[in-house]
């Protein structure tokens, strides 16, 4: 048997379809992600059901993989997992037959179960890596327990449930040894790791023991919380150089009435005072955020704030979505008041302000040497990153050498060149 997995959506879908493929795999099943030959005889959709464009995605490829069946060749059977499916199965069945079964978000061990006839008892316990060899996604919790009023998350994927410090640390063993010199720490939350325990956060606990006892060469760390903040966790970070000093923390907005509305627990001034001791608790830290713009309720007024705000936070790493409202959300009843072109129209905006800042913030780079994790060779050049930058979101740096470079391996680069978002350097 071929299977052919296809994952869309966040990281956290990526984690779950490969462990998936890795309980395939040890059945004796030849796995393939994202393969674009239809010579496979199942293929498994990993869906996303966040936004509205994630959703869309989603259908589309189900329909391209419902048709490719419809056809008469392979794949025999489509299955269609994840968040979408645990929201809208009802509708998908009825709008796709072609599709031959359906598993939810806490049903991986059945979609095991039907394709290798074997009973799974620990789903975390196999995994096939679909990511580069050197760097892996490990996940620390499933579930969400904040309530931010725009979010399907939590009805989705379920309360917090984070996974035991002993059963990471070992799990991280693994990849290192494997080959993986990157961890990405990720959850839906990470700075909610063990308060579903009772007590407070213990991310920082799990973040000095994965320093000291993974032997990972960097450690990032993903989708930080705001409000609540663990500031514990600085002092670890600061301790430890394999700690990558990035944080990823989605702030949203800066408005105190909308971060209200959005019932995110903090408002403007405490927003901007984390952001603050963040920059002096970690020299040169990275800062990665993302705003919502056209949230019912953002005027001109809310959107200049935010503007202002982006202006003197100057992140390293910034995107920005438009607001789209979701069924069974608090936020639906607000409606969706700004017209798309207006949120498109204020994207631009703070994308413009965001890729100035980025090129100041670059050319400073110019002259320095750092150190980069190279991750693909091209024509004539490779392709690397350095510890602000985290893979697929983040900015890259070309790099050039007279011999050859090792992929997954680490060198030190003096940067010649700055754009906007990337990079270039040659090897000294």
């Amino acid at each position: 048997m071929k299977v052919n997995v296809i994952t869309l959506g966040c990281s956290k879908n990526v984690v779950d379809s490969e462990h998936v493929a890795g309980h395939l795999r040890r059945a004796g099943i030849q796995v393939y992600f994202d393969r674009e030959q239809t010579d496979c005889d199942v293929t498994i959709v990993n869906t996303c059901g966040f936004i509205g464009d994630a959703k869309e995605e989603s259908v589309n490829v189900l329909l391209q993989q419902a048709a490719i069946k419809q056809r008469g060749r392979k794949p025999r059977r489509l299955i269609a997992v994840g968040c979408l499916i645990e929201r809208y199965r009802k509708e998908l069945a009825a709008e796709i037959p072609e599709i031959d079964a359906f598993y939810g978000t806490h049903q991986w061990g059945e979609l095991v179960q039907l394709l290798t006839q074997q009973s799974v008892s620990n789903f975390e316990g196999a995994r096939l890596l679909s990511t580069r060899p050197h760097y892996a996604y490990l996940k620390i919790a499933e579930g969400c327990n904040r309530r931010c009023a725009y979010c399907a998350i939590p009805s989705i994927r379920g309360h917090y449930v984070s996974r035991t410090e002993r059963e990471l640390v070992s799990e991280a063993h693994e990849l290192v040894a494997g080959g993986v010199k990157e961890l990405l720490v990720i959850a839906q939350d990470t700075t909610f790791y063990g308060r579903d325990w009772g007590g407070q956060s213990r991310i920082a606990q799990l973040m000095q023991q994965l320093a000291e006892q993974s032997e990972a060469e960097w450690i990032r760390l993903h989708y930080t919380y705001p409000t609540d903040f663990p500031m514990n966790l600085l002092e670890v970070m600061s301790q430890h150089p394999n700690i990558c000093r990035y944080i990823d923390m989605p702030l949203q907005h800066i408005s105190t009435p909308i971060l209200a509305s959005m019932q995110r627990g903090m408002d403007s001034d405490a927003t901007r005072r984390l952001v603050d001791t963040l920059r002096e608790r970690i020299p040169g830290v990275a800062l990665r955020t993302t705003f919502i713009v056209g949230y019912p309720g953002e005027t001109d007024r809310e959107f200049e704030e935010l503007k202002q705000f982006v202006c003197q936070a100057r992140f390293e790493r910034m995107g920005v979505f438009a607001y789209s409202p979701e069924e069974g959300t608090p936020a639906e009843s607000l409606g969706d008041p700004v017209p798309q072109q207006v949120k498109q129209q204020r994207i631009d905006e703070l994308m413009e302000l965001q890729e100035r800042i980025a090129l100041e913030q670059n050319e400073a780079l110019v002259g320095q040497t750092m150190r980069v994790l190279i991750d693909e060779e091209e024509d004539d050049h490779w392709v690397g990153r350095t510890e602000f930058d985290s893979p697929e979101v983040d900015n890259e740096v070309v790099v050039r050498s007279a011999t050859p470079l090792e992929v997954g391996q680490f060198y030190d680069v003096r940067i010649a060149t700055a754009w906007e978002h990337d990079l270039e350097g040659v090897v000294e």
